[in-house]
C-alpha cells in the first residue's frame, strides 16, 4: 500500500456502508484517502485499510483535493459543510467536493453556494447501486454540475464504479437517481411478489431463480435482491428500509412537482410502510419478501 503518512490527494466524510466500500476501493486503486466520521469503530475500520483518520471534516478538507460525501441526511450535509469545524473553514483552493447522497435538491445547491464561496466546486453525484454493489464496485455514478470538476475527479469516481456518466447540470444527477430508484421500488416489490408466487405454486425457489435470471423476465433487482428473499435474511442490510423511505419521499416530491403520473410507484409505497410498521427498519429492503409472505397466514 501507499504510504498514507504524508498530504493524502482523496477525502471520504462519511463511513457507513457506502463510504466504507469507497475508501476500500480507492486504497485498492493506491490513493492516498484523508477520511472522517463520527463513529469511532466506522473510523478506525478505515484507518485499518490505510486510510489517514480525521479528527474533523475540516482536517479532511486541509488535506485533499478531491472530497467525497457519503452522509445520512441533510442535517448532517449542512454540518458537514458549514457547521464548526466544517469543510468550508479549510477548503484547498479549486477542491473538487462530491455530493454522492440522495437528498433534496436545493440542499445540495445551498452546499453548492457555501462550497463555491470558499473557492470549490461542488458536484451532484448521487450513485446507483446497493450496498452490496458497492462493496464490489459495481456502481454507476450519476455526475452532474461543473463538467470540468467532473473530469477532474473521474479518476477517483473509476476507481469505485464500473461507470461513470455525466448527465448534465447541476441537480441533474438527483433527478437520474429519481429515476433509477423509481425503477428500483417497483423492481424490488416485482421480485418479492414473483418469488412469493412460485413459492405457492410449489416451485423451488433457487430453481426459480436460476430459470427466471435467464429469461426476459430478469431484472438487477432480481439478480441483486432475489437471493437475500430466498434466503430469507434480511441484516446486514445493503439498504434499510428507514433509509430507503426517505428516497421514496422524494421520488414522490419530485412527481408532484413535475406534475407526471406514477401509478406503480404509488401503488408500491403501502407495502415499503407496511415493512417499518413491521418492525423492519432496520432490515434489507428485500424483506418485502416477508411482508407479503405475511400477508398469506390466516388470521389468528
Amino acid at each position: 500500500m501507499a504510504d498514507t503518512s504524508g498530504t493524502a490527494k482523496v477525502g471520504v466524510i462519511g463511513l457507513g456502508i457506502m463510504g466504507h466500500a469507497y475508501v476500500s476501493h480507492l486504497r485498492r486503486a493506491d490513493m492516498d484517502v484523508a477520511c472522517f466520521d463520527l463513529d469511532q469503530a466506522a473510523l478506525k475500520a478505515a484507518a485499518d485499510l490505510g486510510c489517514q483518520a480525521c479528527t474533523t471534516p475540516a482536517d479532511v478538507a486541509a488535506k485533499a483535493d478531491v472530497i467525497l460525501l457519503a452522509l445520512p441526511s441533510e442535517a448532517a450535509l449542512d454540518a458537514v459543510v458549514t457547521g464548526s469545524d466544517g469543510i468550508v473553514s479549510a477548503l484547498r483552493p479549486g477542491a473538487v467536493v462530491a455530493e454522492m447522497g440522495t437528498f433534496a435538491i436545493p440542499a445540495k445547491e445551498r452546499a453548492a453556494d457555501a462550497i463555491a464561496a470558499a473557492g470549490g466546486t461542488l458536484l451532484d453525484c448521487p450513485v446507483s447501486g446497493t450496498g452490496a454493489q458497492a462493496a464490489v464496485g459495481d456502481l454507476v455514478v450519476y455526475t452532474s454540475g461543473d463538467e470540468t470538476a467532473a473530469e477532474a475527479a473521474r479518476p477517483v469516481f473509476e476507481a469505485l464504479a464500473r461507470d461513470v456518466r455525466h448527465v448534465g447540470e447541476f441537480g441533474a444527477g438527483m433527478k437520474m437517481k429519481y429515476v433509477a430508484n423509481l425503477l428500483v421500488t417497483i423492481h424490488n416489490l416485482a421480485t418479492a411478489e414473483a418469488l412469493l408466487l412460485a413459492e405457492r405454486s410449489g416451485l423451488d425457489l433457487q430453481l426459480t431463480f436460476d430459470a427466471i435470471t435467464a429469461g426476459a423476465g430478469n431484472s438487477r433487482m432480481f439478480e441483486v435482491r432475489g437471493p437475500l428473499m430466498i434466503a430469507d435474511t434480511y441484516e446486514p442490510a445493503t439498504m434499510k428500509h428507514d433509509v430507503y423511505v426517505k428516497d421514496l419521499a422524494l421520488i414522490m416530491d419530485h412527481a408532484r412537482a413535475t406534475r407526471c403520473p406514477t401509478p406503480l410507484m404509488a401503488a408500491a409505497l403501502p407495502f415499503y410502510y407496511a415493512a417499518l410498521a413491521e418492525g423492519r427498519d432496520k432490515e434489507d429492503t428485500a424483506s418485502l419478501f416477508a411482508v407479503l409472505k405475511g400477508m398469506t397466514k390466516p388470521a389468528v
